[in-house]
């Protein structure tokens, strides 16, 4: 009985072992791609001078707590609205749904959105918005708080990976007409992952 005991030990161990490797490599993934593409001159939202001496964006450690399975509740009646901006650019956006989840013990809600005009385009019709800010903000990251990408769920779950939060291009660069982040979707814990706030 013991040594069966041990053995399922063993094997969950593993199992978990498993599931934070595969999290992790995504998220080095992630990093990587996000590094590559701010030092391409072609596509940099940062100044000139930044990107001349740009090598790396700064990350919180690879979190797996913050690899998020949120209960995903469809939103169908709302109505299309303008979203503030850091400009006076108002974009269509609509409230697809809500995540439903728990992080230190609080009882979580975010608000999940789709860019009208974005949902139209073949490549983007499945495309997801998430933005937010959290306890960090102001402090070890961006202060305008940060977005995450998603995709349409197919059942009542969505995974949100927190550590993929990346900031607004106005967090580089204020050229740049960047979404506001809605109060609904202020969070009151510190969220300990993703691209941290670029320089003072």
């Amino acid at each position: 009985m013991k040594k069966a005991l041990l053995v399922l030990m063993i094997i969950c161990s593993n199992w978990t072992f498993g599931q934070a490797q595969k999290g992790s490599e995504a998220v080095e993934k992630f990093q990587k791609e996000l590094n590559a593409e701010y030092a391409s001159p072609e596509k940099s939202p940062l100044l000139k001078e930044d990107l001349a001496v740009f090598k790396s964006l700064d990350f919180f450690p690879f979190n797996p707590n913050l690899q998020i399975e949120a209960r995903f509740v469809r939103t169908p009646n709302e109505k299309v609205f303008e979203m503030k901006t850091s400009t006076t650019r108002k974009p269509l956006y609509i409230k697809f749904g809500e995540a439903h989840f728990t992080i230190d013990g609080k009882d979580l809600v975010l608000n999940i959105y789709q860019n009208i005009e974005l949902s139209k385009k073949k490549e983007y019709v499945d495309y997801l918005f998430l933005p937010f800010s959290d306890l960090t903000c102001g402090k070890e990251s961006y202060i305008g708080g940060r977005y995450i990408d998603l995709k349409i769920p197919t059942n009542d779950t969505i995974f949100i990976d927190f550590n993929t939060a990346y900031n607004p291009y106005c967090a580089y660069n204020h050229k740049y007409s960047c979404p506001i982040v809605p109060l609904e979707n202020d969070l009151p814990v510190a969220i300990n992952a993703g691209v941290k706030k670029f320089h003072d």
